[in-house]
C-alpha cells in the first residue's frame, strides 16, 4: 500500500505552478487604464479643433457657391432689364441664407451702397456656430472680384476663396 500512496501524490512544484497558473489576474490595473485614457485624451486635444475647422471650410465652401447662384441671379437680372435695379430698387436674392437646409452659417445679401445700375457686391456675414472664423465677411462683385471683409489679420481672399 505504500508503493501506491507514493505514486498517487503530485509533485508540489507541479500542483503550485498549475495553482498560480489557475489564479493569474485577469484584465487590466487601474494604471493601464489610466494610461489609455490619457492618450485618449491627447488625441482628441489634437483631433478636435482640425475637426471644427473643417466643419467650417465645408460651411464657407456652401456660402461661396450660394453667393455664385446669387452673382448668376443678379447677371440674368442685368441681361433682362439692363440693370442691375430694375425700376431704381434691389431686387430680392434668390438665396438669403447657407445652407438652403439646416442650420444657418451665413446671411446673404447685397451690399445697398455698392449696388448701381451697372454694379453689385454680394456679401455672405457669418451667423451662428461661424461667427468668428478667420475669413469674415465673404464678397462677390459683378465683375467676378472675391474678397473678405472684416478677416483676421494676415488673411486674403486667396486663402479663404
Amino acid at each position: 500500500m505504500n508503493e501506491n500512496l507514493k505514486t498517487a501524490t503530485v509533485a508540489p512544484q507541479t500542483y503550485l505552478s498549475h495553482r498560480s497558473k489557475r489564479f493569474a489576474p485577469l484584465g487590466f490595473t487601474l494604471v493601464e487604464l489610466m494610461i489609455v485614457v490619457a492618450i485618449v485624451a491627447i488625441l482628441a486635444a489634437i483631433a478636435h479643433p482640425a475637426y471644427q475647422e473643417q466643419i467650417r471650410k465645408s460651411r464657407r465652401g456652401d456660402a461661396k457657391a450660394t453667393l455664385l447662384k446669387n452673382a448668376q441671379f443678379m447677371e440674368t437680372v442685368y441681361t433682362e432689364n439692363k440693370t442691375y435695379q430694375p425700376g431704381g430698387a434691389n431686387p430680392t436674392l434668390q438665396y438669403l441664407e447657407s445652407p438652403d437646409e439646416g442650420t444657418k452659417a451665413y446671411d446673404l445679401s447685397l451690399i445697398d451702397a455698392s449696388t448701381t445700375d451697372t454694379s453689385f457686391l454680394l456679401q455672405a456675414v457669418p451667423t451662428g456656430q461661424q461667427t468668428g472664423n478667420r475669413c469674415g465677411k465673404l464678397t462677390l462683385s459683378n465683375d467676378g472680384t472675391k474678397g473678405v471683409l472684416d478677416a483676421a489679420t494676415g488673411t486674403t481672399a486667396a486663402d479663404c476663396w
